[in-house]
């Protein structure tokens, strides 16, 4: 499946310098509006190939990483492939989508909606 180029507003792109914090930032305990992440790592090179749909996901708090924005982020994650999709709850890795050498990525908006709605409901006491 492959996804086509979408514009994603400044507000959403994330760099090695607020990555943590925006990964992170929604995981106060007692906290019940806790959001669960998507970060999309992504790269020109294949921008043809990135998640077009991150505006039709629910109950998650989505963020966009230019790869070559972020190595930290990155080598930490390792990432190889972009687009590399990663999903966090409060601030840790729960599940990871990855290109193949096609440089398609081996999911879609309802295998990724899955996951999030999983994720939030084991997270639910």
């Amino acid at each position: 499946m492959s996804f086509s180029q979408s514009d994603v507003p400044d507000e959403y792109w994330i760099d090695d310098s607020n990555f943590e914090d925006k990964i992170s930032a929604n995981s106060a305990f007692g906290d019940d509006d806790q959001k669960t992440v998507i970060v999309e790592f992504w790269a020109k090179f294949n921008e043809a190939n990135c998640f077009a749909e991150w505006e039709d996901l629910e109950d998650v708090v989505y963020y966009r990483v230019d790869i070559s924005k972020a190595p930290t982020a990155k080598k930490k994650y390792k990432v190889r492939m972009a687009p590399t999709i990663i999903l966090f709850k409060d601030g840790i890795k729960e599940d990871v989508w990855k290109a193949g050498l096609d440089l398609v990525l081996p999911a879609d908006l309802e295998e990724i909606q899955e996951a999030i709605n999983e994720v939030n409901q084991a997270s639910k006491f």
